[in-house]
């Protein structure tokens, strides 16, 4: 699995990525958990400057979109298990019975932790370039995707994330009839924003778009 890294770091190196946190509080010393940490801003910084070199025809919220999948959960779990990162992932004994280093969470913290340990040692184009090697596949399937329009990508975040859809309201339509202007009020997981346009449809694309930012800046912040 190191090896297929590609990186110039000798194993004792990335050790330090592969510790749970429950071997740490067995056996003593620190978790991969600050790691994983730094790991995850290296993560969204190296895939945000990848698409934005790599898809100029895309706007911001078609790259937010492409960024929150590949750097999803199930994505990285998949890239590590790809990797056979669970074998390599120090568990405590009890964890190890509950085979804890298969989880998607576990296999995808212990990603990020690595990508972390390339930044520290190696720095960010290194960092960025495992990154490329790891995930380019991914990006590409994703950028060769039709974009959606913001309604549709607000409408499948709402289900994927809180299991309800959109709420649109029309809150106003001012202005000479040649000129109106409308106001759409959307709301989604207890957040809500507005939207104007000049006719509805576009009042309720600006209302989506904003709000679906707003939620994948917030998602990716947390």
């Amino acid at each position: 699995m190191l090896s297929s890294l590609g990186l110039a770091l000798p194993p004792e190196k990335l050790a330090p990525a592969l510790v749970h946190s429950s071997y740490a509080n067995e056996i003593g010393g620190e978790s991969n958990e600050r790691l994983e940490f730094l790991g995850d801003a290296v993560l969204d910084l190296a895939v945000a400057e990848i698409l934005f070199r790599e898809c100029p025809d895309r706007d911001e919220g078609e790259l937010s979109r492409i960024r929150s999948v590949a750097v999803s959960e199930p994505v990285l779990a998949q890239v590590a298990q790809d990797l056979g990162l669970e074998r390599y992932i120090r568990v405590g004994a009890g964890a190890a019975e509950a085979k804890v280093q298969k989880r998607p969470s576990v296999l995808a913290d212990a990603l990020e932790a690595i990508l972390g340990v390339v930044f520290l040692e190696l720095g960010y184009p290194a960092a960025r370039e495992l990154t490329r090697r790891l995930l380019g596949e991914k990006l590409r399937q994703l950028a060769q995707e039709q974009p959606k329009d913001y309604k549709s990508l607000l409408q499948e975040l709402g289900l994927r994330r809180y299991r309800e859809l959109p709420q649109y309201r029309l809150l106003e339509a001012e202005g000479p009839e040649h000129e109106k202007v409308f106001t759409v009020e959307v709301s989604l997981g207890g957040k809500r924003t507005v939207g104007r346009g000049r006719n509805k449809k576009e009042a309720e694309q600006a209302a989506a778009k904003r709000l679906y930012l707003s939620l994948e800046e917030e998602f990716l912040e947390d």
